[in-house]
């Protein structure tokens, strides 16, 4: 057992006193990590004391649209999908989730214009205006009253 230990203790000293004592080789230097900047990069800033991040949650990262925006996304967006362009709003209302709004748009156009053929669609909007849901409720002869 002591020789086996004497013999590492000799091979480890050995191998320091070569590195040490070579003069042809010189010994490379260490590599040390990069230093971390002190500047505006980390989160402490350069006075040391810790700053407070600007990101909100992504659940609130754009802000509520009012009415008039909400309707008007609803028929871009529904025009989008359709390619049929809004006449008008007909409802806007404010639900637990966002908004339901009612687009009158035409579906068939005819001459003359009297006789095309329009219809509402119902759309489901979240806070922000975008689009989660839609479907006709009706189409119906423009210039015959129905139902309101």
């Amino acid at each position: 057992m002591t020789t086996s230990r004497t013999r590492k203790s000799t091979s480890e000293s050995g191998d320091a006193s070569k590195e040490a004592t070579s003069p042809s080789k010189k010994a490379a230097p260490r590599k040390r990590a990069p230093a971390k900047k002190a500047d505006s990069d980390s989160p402490s800033g350069a006075g040391g004391a810790p700053r407070k991040r600007a990101s909100a949650p992504r659940s609130e990262a754009r802000p509520k649209a009012n009415a008039s925006q909400v309707a008007i996304e609803a028929a871009r967006q529904l025009l989008e999908l359709t390619g049929k362009a809004a006449e008008g709003v007909t409802s806007l209302q404010r639900t637990d989730d966002g908004w339901r709004v009612q687009v009158e748009v035409v579906e068939v156009r005819r001459i003359p214009d009297t006789t095309d053929v329009l219809a509402i669609y119902e759309l489901d909007v979240d806070e922000q205006g975008a689009l989660q849901g839609y479907h006709r409720l009706r189409r119906y002869a423009r210039g015959v009253p129905g139902e309101n």
